[in-house]
């Protein structure tokens, strides 16, 4: 199964570029939108759609493969090879509108994304300091 998973990458975030994929990659793992046995996009299609050089992908597939996350098949491309996704839960969704109702809020006060990533980061902090 191919994926449909699609990179963005922010040029001005100070996060090297295969490390904005190999987080990408964990996020999508994480929400469930990639699940095993989905084929990751090759480095020519992420180049074709971000301009970002073929082996800043392939090195971000490595980490990723040393993290046992996905495995390479010769002549065939890149697959996941498990989740981190949890068993999805009634909690999960009722989170889910309440973080949406929150940022609706945040963008009606004039935050804008960075305003919000500030702020989630520090209360992510305080809550998770060993993270």
């Amino acid at each position: 199964m191919v994926s449909v998973v699609e990179f963005r990458i922010d040029r001005r975030s100070g996060v090297a570029t295969y490390l904005q994929i190999v987080q990408q990659v964990q996020q999508a793992l994480r929400l469930g939108t990639l699940v095993e046995g989905d084929r990751l996009p090759t480095a020519a299609q992420v180049a074709a759609t971000t301009k970002v050089n073929p082996n800043t992908t392939l090195k971000a597939y490595r980490e990723l493969e040393r993290e046992g996350l996905v495995e390479p098949r010769p002549g065939l491309g890149t697959f996941v090879s498990r989740t981190l996704a949890r068993p999805t839960s009634a909690a999960d969704a009722r989170l889910r509108e309440e973080l949406r109702a929150w940022m609706g809020r945040a963008h009606t006060e004039g935050l804008d994304r960075e305003d919000v990533r500030a702020l989630v980061n520090s209360v992510l902090q305080e809550r998770y300091p060993d993270g």
